[in-house]
């Protein structure tokens, strides 16, 4: 039987950002907390890596270059994939904002 202490050391955390300096920041302290950390340039390579296995929790940059960060939390939704997402981004875009709140961010 597992524990919640087990499910957490099995979760997997997916950064999604174009910015290099952002996905090298954020994994030491995700793993800090005891979560695995997997990052991806791009809103296509994460999906070409993860498939129909969420991850446990996403943080997902709004504003990527070919598919955006809000048009990936669209097709997780449309898959079925229930994820908790953590927008981030580097412009102070508030449409965006709302925008990514109305998609239950």
């Amino acid at each position: 039987m597992r524990t919640n202490a087990d499910a957490e050391s099995d979760a997997i955390v997916a950064i999604v950002d174009d910015d290099p300096s952002v996905r090298k920041g954020l994994q030491p302290l995700i793993r800090s907390m005891g979560w695995e950390a997997e990052s991806f340039a791009s809103a296509q390579e994460f999906l070409a890596r993860v498939g129909t296995e969420a991850p446990s929790c996403l943080v997902l940059d709004l504003q990527l270059a070919g598919l955006s960060g809000l048009d990936l939390q669209k097709q997780m939704a449309e898959a079925g994939l229930e994820t908790p997402i953590i927008f981030l981004t580097g412009h102070g875009d508030i449409p965006a904002s709302v925008q990514a709140m109305k998609a239950t961010a």
